[in-house]
């Protein structure tokens, strides 16, 4: 059992003295205390803080001689006192406080735990474990609190007497636990215990296995079981047991996936608390400063409900101290920086005033008194001149967290109507609602509520789907083309599994409504993914969903979470992928960002992924395999993610390689040569990043690239790469090391390829020769792969295609501008004269139609006249014709450049190809 610690204290913001004078004539319990225990008090009327604290600590514990009974009941008295005199003084802040009063609790708990266990086996304390739950979970127990603990016991190690049932012996324990802390004898009590916060009370006995109590939670639990955990924690016994506990009901508090019929149960209970504690109050004496409305509860209550909507997607919200929860919401951009710290500081002064409240009997109240000159005393314990004074302080505190409130639980929100069932009346809503073809919608919606949508099949999925079917239909007729909307609606919920989250999530956030809308207009890309995964509109909710991905550490940090099997790891980054692609297409949608910036958020999260994915493959690899002494993997990156820049469904061009001795050997219990054990690894990697797993696919990942192509090693090691690049690639092989990036290894490696490859680059060639190789290039690839439609911006005529093929022939024929971002080759160029200043205009013109058309229409054919505007918009043009005539501009422009440097474009009377 670890020792009790006092935490340190600042200079007193009030005289000690005046704390000890206060408390002798307003709190009878303190002057009770005071009379019984004055070598505490002693002290704070010298103003001897640390002879206070001395005086505390050294008796606090086990004596010889004295039953644990009466000690702890003893050293609860004398903390009770210490603390409070420092709580007056002002020599600790309410977060001292708390903590100190709840740490004294967990001691207390183990101290009763171990004289449970002496006084029956004999031995340390094992196979029992307490969960502290609410304000004793979170740290910041309450000055006269209840504890809200659940017992578990273990079976399997918890002792028990001859032919005792362990179960019985497990109860046993809890109940000599609860007396040994709630009695009251003569010398008062130590903690009263609510044991009503465990599975099913009424019918459970007071220490559950802890199976059974895992078991319950994840298949029995209700909405209120689930906040509740968002404060637990291993508060003493059997810490390894309490921890698995906790770790195994951790997805059963932090869903991957929102339920907002869950969050809507809470708001409802505690909208009827407030009801209760404070419909037709006037603000004053017997008001609830922690149940009434813009009290303790619901500052608590606020941040928990943002806690439970995204701390399952981001650990650093799973925090269970309610002002760090707070602070840890506002720094995540999940609520106002200005609602945080109101609630913040609203919270520190309810809690201090709820603590001079039981300051004066030692009573478990949150009530103003109704008796003015109770009212007086209590105002006079904190320093205030009378009961007015502690109103007025309160009242604006109190009025402020209710509005912040409100903006949750939307009270002021009417009622929504119901779309008619059918006839005349469901014709008559439809056509208000404003659909051209009202037969069209009344059939589809007949569909809908036919029963055979699975997703729509159960009652509490009909209820949602009812609830919000209205402005479900109002946002698809609002949208820029409500026909292929209602269409891609359809799809969507024929498709979806189940749905009644997606109907809860649309309803608790109206305006996703009107974005729903617009992805279902203009995205059929986005409207796919959403059929397969409705849950990616949980990424959408809060402040930041429209701001771009942070650096590719950052990201990689989002996607490791915190994941400790491979197989979850892998679903998880998955899930975290498709989130941010997702979340990408949908800011181009809303032209929230350039396309340009939107493709390199897409290669920064492809960059993550690979950057969390890999090692992990390499650990469970290395678990059969172990390691190649010397040896390190290195991938490179080529295409457009070596280039930097990604569209919504872009593939990987990877090539494997390996640094060190390839004729070594690794060093685990299934040893395997250098080249065959990078080649597998290599294919474990790639299976870890493109296998489809529950959670849906990844990345096509495709290595033709490597050297000798298809029928080459996966894997070859560095050396064995320099030499193919120089003395056996083709001049498409040198051109595709133009955009080529290491994105992972270590730093030596990746700095010994890159040297590799600007070697072979560097190398002088024959520009007449190349021009030729080049020309041949391209017109095979215009043979073999022709334009998908009139949009293709890649491979039309003065497309993508012919931009990274001029620029990868002068960076190879001039040695210059060796940069794998294209745009920066282009501007070295453009720099020396080479190019004209429009190509890098075209350059990015290009890109940006790629990443737009792609996501709109990704068969590159003309969108529909509403998503044509959207088009243009997001390319900066006037309208769909101005957006054409620059399109055919740039790319006219670019067929002038390519004619400068390497000929005519129509490729017919092309010279016999020479090699270089």
């Amino acid at each position: 059992m670890a020792a009790f610690d006092l935490p340190p204290f600042a200079s007193p913001l009030i005289d000690p003295a005046d704390a000890v004078r206060r408390a002798t004539d307003l709190a009878p319990f303190l002057r009770h205390l005071i009379e019984r225990h004055p070598d505490v008090a002693e002290p704070f009327r010298n103003g001897d803080l640390s002879a206070a604290s001395a005086a505390l600590t050294s008796t606090l514990g086990p004596q010889d001689g004295v039953p644990e009974e009466s000690k702890l009941r003893i050293d609860r008295a004398r903390l009770a006192l210490y603390a409070g005199l420092m709580d007056l003084s002002g020599a600790w802040d309410l977060a001292q406080v708390t903590a100190t009063l709840s740490d004294f609790a967990d001691h207390a708990l183990d101290r009763a735990i171990a004289a449970a266990f002496a006084e029956r086996y004999e031995i340390a304390p094992t196979g029992f474990t307490v969960i502290g739950l609410g304000k004793h979970g979170g740290r910041e127990l309450n000055y006269s609190s209840d504890l809200d603990p659940i017992f578990l016991f273990d079976p399997n190690t918890h002792p028990n007497k001859g032919r005792d049932d362990p179960q019985e012996a497990a109860i046993r324990t809890g109940r000599r636990v609860i007396e040994l802390l709630s009695a009251r004898t003569v010398d008062g009590y130590v903690f009263r215990m609510d044991m009503r916060l465990r599975p099913s009370p009424e019918v459970t006995p007071v220490t559950l296995p802890v199976e059974g109590a895992i078991s319950y939670y994840e298949s029995s639990a209700l909405a209120w079981e689930q906040a509740a955990f968002i404060r637990a924690r291993v508060a003493a016994g059997d810490r390894a047991l309490g921890d698995y506990f906790i770790a195994t009901l951790r997805p059963f508090v932090w869903r991957k996936s929102l339920d907002f019929g869950q969050i809507e149960n809470i708001a409802a209970m505690s909208r009827a608390i407030r009801d209760y504690y404070h419909k037709g109050q006037v603000f004053g004496g017997g008001f609830d400063v922690k149940r009434g409305r813009g009290g303790i509860r619901e500052c608590e209550f606020f941040a928990q409900v943002h806690q439970l909507i995204h701390g399952g997607r981001d650990p650093a919200l799973r925090v269970p101290d309610t002002r760090e929860a707070l602070a840890a919401l506002s720094a995540a951009g999940k609520i106002e920086a200005q609602d945080a710290a109101s609630l913040a500081s609203a919270y520190t002064l309810l809690r201090t005033i709820e603590h001079r409240l039981q300051m004066v009997d030692d009573r478990q109240t949150h009530e103003l008194p109704k008796d003015a000159a109770a009212l007086d005393n209590v105002a006079r314990l904190h320093g205030l001149t009378d009961g007015a004074a502690l109103i007025a302080l309160l009242e604006p505190v109190c009025a402020g967290v209710g509005v912040i409130y409100d903006t949750l639980t939307h009270e002021d929100t009417p009622r929504r109507e119901r779309l008619a069932e059918a006839g005349a009346p469901l014709e008559e809503h439809v056509a208000r609602i404003g659909f051209a073809d009202s037969a069209r919608v009344i059939r589809l919606v007949t569909h809908w509520r036919s029963g055979q949508l699975r997703a729509i099949r159960s009652a509490p999925a009909r209820a949602a789907f009812e609830n919000i079917l209205p402005e479900i239909l109002r946002a698809i007729a609002a949208s820029p083309d409500p026909e292929r909307a209602l269409i891609r609606f359809d799809a969507l919920i024929e498709r979806l599994p189940t749905a009644i989250n997606f109907f809860h999530l649309l309803d608790a956030r109206p305006a996703l409504l009107a974005l729903v809308g617009r992805v279902l207009a203009h995205a059929p890309v986005l409207a796919d993914a959403l059929s397969q995964r409705a849950e990616l509109l949980d990424g959408l909710i809060d402040a930041r969903a429209l701001d771009l991905p942070g650096t590719v550490g950052e990201i990689a940090r989002e996607l490791d979470g915190d994941a400790t099997e491979y197989e979850r790891l892998l679903d998880r980054v998955r899930e975290r992928v498709g989130e941010h692609r997702f979340a990408l297409g949908v800011q181009l949608i809303e032209g929230a960002h350039d396309p340009l910036d939107i493709a390199e958020g897409y290669a920064r999260v492809a960059e993550a992924a690979i950057a969390v994915l890999v090692p992990a493959a390499m650990a469970e690899f290395a678990a059969a395999h172990g390691k190649v002494a010397g040896s390190d993997l290195v991938i490179l990156a080529l295409g457009r993610l070596g280039g930097g820049a990604l569209t919504y469904a872009s593939d990987l061009d990877l090539v494997f390689l390996f640094s060190g001795d390839h004729s070594a050997e690794s060093d685990g219990r299934r040893p395997l040569g250098a080249t065959q054990y990078f080649n597998k690894l290599s294919q474990r990697i790639v299976a870890a990043l493109s296998v489809a797993t529950a959670a849906g696919p990844l990345y096509e990942v495709d290595t033709r690239l490597r050297p000798n192509g298809t029928q080459g090693l996966l894997a070859v090691s560095i050396d064995s790469f320099a030499r193919y690049q120089a003395e056996s690639a083709w001049a498409w092989e040198h051109m595709a090391l133009c955009r080529a990036r290491p994105v992972f290894g270590p730093k030596d490696a990746r700095a010994k390829l890159t040297q590799v490859i600007a070697d072979t680059l560097a190398k002088p060639r024959d520009a007449a020769a190349l021009a030729i190789e080049v020309a041949h290039m391209r017109r095979d690839i215009a043979t073999h792969k022709p334009p998908k439609g009139a949009l293709d911006a890649k491979l039309l005529p003065g497309g993508l295609v012919d931009v990274e093929f001029l620029t990868h022939y002068l960076q190879l024929s001039t040695g210059e501008g060796l940069f794998p971002g294209v745009e920066r080759a282009i501007a070295a160029h453009v720099s020396a004269g080479r190019l004209d200043a429009g190509f890098a205009a075209a350059h990015a013109f290009m890109t940006r139609m790629l990443v737009v058309v792609r996501l709109v229409s990704p068969d590159c054919d003309e969108p529909p006249l509403a998503t044509q505007g959207l088009v243009a918009a997001r390319m900066a043009c006037a309208d769909w014709p101005a957006l054409l005539d620059a399109f055919n501009a740039h790319r006219a422009l670019v067929i002038a450049q390519w004619q400068r440097h390497l000929g005519a474009r129509d490729f017919a009377n092309l010279p016999p190809k020479e090699t270089l």
